[in-house]
């Protein structure tokens, strides 16, 4: 197993990664409560650099003493090492993410659109409460929804256009540690409560669920048959399965202009608006 790249841009312990659908960006996020984006071509090099072909060597200093593992700064925040001529080893250190946004909380969840390249969701911890939504391109803040609650996962739908985040601690309390939540709009449109006080620490999506074992017609066309339900790691040391994805399916293709018309996410280059706070 070979080391490839290094990434330390957080001053704190790193608890949520994430990368993009089309394997183009990473994402990740630290207790320092922020979330960083990278481009994958700053991360990893698909060949390696046998260490004699460096392009302009006015513009690549080697530094550190001969005999030793030679490093090369490629650019700023990025340190190629080379400690074996077969292969680099990449080192990106603070200035060298394309975005970096910052929260009220540790930022565990981060889940990329799977159906609309360059939208981002992020939730933050037990002093933030809130999903952020961003434009991976820009970097801009689009919308924020105010749960009441340590947001812990983040898995967007495959057929509509919904989004189920799932809640640790919550404040004020409530008993909801599922909900699913549309977009554009960021209206609230299921929760699932849980008894007691237990808190859902973390969740995957599934590609079956109860519908596998349901063999009427109408099962069969469900959403869940077609996507899944979601796995969700509970504090009371068990492992739940929700059908999150109730309602009938529908297409997440837009219509004409941006998001159907909406101007909350303008995919162009030079978008500059400010989300509103949806309570």
């Amino acid at each position: 197993m070979t080391l490839l790249a290094r990434i330390k841009v957080h001053s704190q312990q790193i608890c949520g990664l994430a990368w993009s659908p089309d394997g183009k960006q990473f994402a990740t996020g630290g207790n320092d409560n922020l979330c960083c984006l990278f481009d994958v071509d700053n991360i990893a090099k698909e060949e390696p650099d046998l260490g004699f072909s460096l392009g302009n060597s006015s513009e690549r200093k080697p530094s550190g003493s001969q005999g030793a593992a030679s490093s090369f700064v490629d650019k700023p925040g990025i340190t190629l090492d080379f400690p074996d001529p077969l292969y680099t080893v990449t080192h990106l250190t603070v200035g060298s993410e394309k975005h970096r946004w910052r929260h009220g909380a540790a930022v565990k969840a981060i889940a990329f659109c799977p159906w609309r390249q360059g939208l981002v969701a992020t939730g933050g911890g037990s002093n933030d409460k809130c999903i952020h939504f961003y434009h991976a391109t820009s970097g801009a803040a689009l919308a924020t929804i105010s749960v009441a609650a340590q947001v812990t996962s983040l898995i967007w739908s495959t057929t509509r256009r919904e989004i189920v985040a799932t809640f640790g601690y919550a404040q004020p309390d409530h008993p909801y540690r599922i909900a699913v939540f549309s977009w554009p709009d960021c209206r609230q449109v299921a929760a699932v409560p849980w008894e007691g006080e237990h808190r859902a620490l973390y969740a995957i999506a599934y590609p079956g669920g109860p519908s596998d074992m349901y063999g009427t017609k109408d099962r069969l066309k469900s959403r869940t048959a077609e996507e899944g339900c979601i796995v969700v790691a509970s504090s009371d040391e068990s492992i739940k399965f929700h059908e999150v994805w109730t309602a009938g399916r529908k297409a997440t293709s837009f219509g004409s202009g941006v998001l159907a018309g909406s101007d909350i996410l303008e995919m162009g280059e030079g978008i500059d608006k400010e989300g509103d706070v949806i309570r």
